[in-house]
Parts: C-alpha cells; structure tokens; sequence
C-alpha cells in the first residue's frame, strides 16, 4: 500500500462519521440497510459483527416502532434474535431508539468505551522486534492470534479471517527471540473517510505468561506509528468498562474518551 501524505491537523470525527469509521474498522460480512438501521450479520461471530447500528432511524414514533418490528421479523425469519448497538457521542442520538427498545423488553449491557487518539506529528518508532505484514492477515498472524485470544462459536476462526480481509490492516507480531514464537499481536484497519485515513486498532492480544513485559505497550506504540507512516491522521480503539488494565494503558498511550455504545440484547 503506497504511502500517503498526512494533513497537518487531525479535525475531530463525530457523529455519522465516527460510526461508520468504527464499522469499517471491523467490517461485517454482509450489511442491509432496513429503515435507517445497518442489519449486519457474519455468522454469529463478535457481537460488533452481529449487531444492528441506527445509522438515520426514523424520527416518528410509528415509523421507528414499524422499523424495529420489521428488523425482528427479519431476522426472526433465519432464527436469530436482533442485538442492537446504540451510541452515545458527539453528533449521534439513538436515545429515541434505546427509548423504544427498552419499552419493548432488550436488557442493556454495560458500556464499551470509544477512545480516540490524533496521530499528526507523532514521533514513535515501531518496536524492532515486530513482524509487519499491510494488507490482509498473514498465516502465521492468524495462527498466533487465534491461539492468544481464541472464540467458542463454530467456524469462528474462517469467519474472523473474512471479517478482518474486508478491510486493508497493518498485522503486527511480536517474536520472543529465544522461542521464536509469537508472544503479542495487534491489529490498525485503515479506514478511508472522504480525503483521510483512520486507523481503527484491535484484536490486540498478550501471551497470559508474557503480560506484565510491556507487550502491550509495544504492540500500540507500533501500530500508531505504522498507522501514522500509512498517513492515518487519527486513530480509534474499543475497550470494555471491565478491562481496566486496558484502559490503563491506552490512557498512558494518549488516548481521550470520544464516546461509548451499549449491547441492547433480548434477554
């Protein structure tokens, strides 16, 4: 991927913008666009990929209760129940459907935290121990990263490689030299947004016997300035309430609070 110029200031990403970046980031297999709402579906694999997001839901009462009613038919109809994904952030208010959802009985989950990040005029170096790949999910990547963060739900490690290739991504591992096995990963989706790029950071994950090394630490320093190389201008992650020590570091890293969303699921 060539490298592209970087603007000289990092305009903040709010509202509808924000969103999409988000789910660009990481890509559903297949979206319907159902009155306003993104229906996303990718087998049952990651809530993120699985859910329904108010992109420009109705405003009128019977028309968003019409909207909600035929999104559950639809997906009622392949037997799966609508997990819905509402946003709190500058420029998007889904309290009208979080309004109408609770009416109708979806528990709300606790919050994940969106975390933002500006990127012009970093000055990181990648860690010299990193493995880079741009592009789509290297073999070995993937290998490593299922084996540090595995997922219960059948097919779930092919599905994950198809929703990780729908976008171009910096694959970064780090290599302990005396084993040489792969002991931390990360992920950067480069997300295009009309004349910038935003890098969308996951799928970092630490060896459980390698945490406390600063693994972590590493893996994020070096996709931001992979990401910044690639002309990434701003980055964004996703971190549970519960993660604390996630949190922790990514706060240290520079990261600010640019929002929140909330699982609104049938109970």
């Amino acid at each position: 991927m060539p490298k592209r110029s970087r603007p000289t200031s990092s305009p903040a990403l709010a509202g509808t913008a924000l969103l999409e970046a988000l789910l660009g980031g990481w890509r559903a297999l297949t979206r319907l666009e159902v009155d306003g709402f993104a229906v996303q579906r990718s087998r049952g694999v990651t809530r993120r990929a699985n859910s329904v997001v108010p992109i420009d839901p109705p405003t009128d009462t019977a028309a968003l209760d019409a909207a909600l009613t035929r999104i559950e038919s639809l997906l009622g109809a392949a037997g799966e129940t609508p997990t819905f994904r509402l946003f709190t952030a500058d420029g998007l208010d889904h309290e009208p459907v979080r309004a109408a959802l609770t009416q109708r009985g979806y528990d709300e989950n606790a919050p994940v935290h969106i975390l933002l990040r500006p990127l012009v005029d970093l000055r990181i170096a990648p860690d010299p121990r990193a493995a880079i790949t741009v592009g789509s999910p290297p073999e070995n990547w993937l290998e490593a990263s299922w084996r540090l963060a595995p997922r219960p739900e059948d097919g779930a490690r092919e599905t994950l490689r198809e929703i990780m290739a729908g976008a171009p991504a910096i694959y970064l591992a780090l290599t302990d030299p005396a084993s040489r096995e792969i002991v931390a990963v990360g992920r950067a989706a480069l997300v295009p947004h009309r004349r910038r790029t935003i890098a969308v950071l996951d799928q970092i994950a630490v060896d459980p016997g390698r945490r406390r090394e600063g693994l972590g630490r590493a893996v994020v320093r070096s996709l931001l300035s992979l990401a910044a190389v690639q002309g990434a201008d701003l980055a964004l992650l996703e971190v549970e309430t519960g993660n604390t020590a996630a949190r922790a570091l990514y706060r240290g890293e520079g990261f600010t609070p640019s929002g929140e969303y909330r699982y609104l699921t049938w109970p």
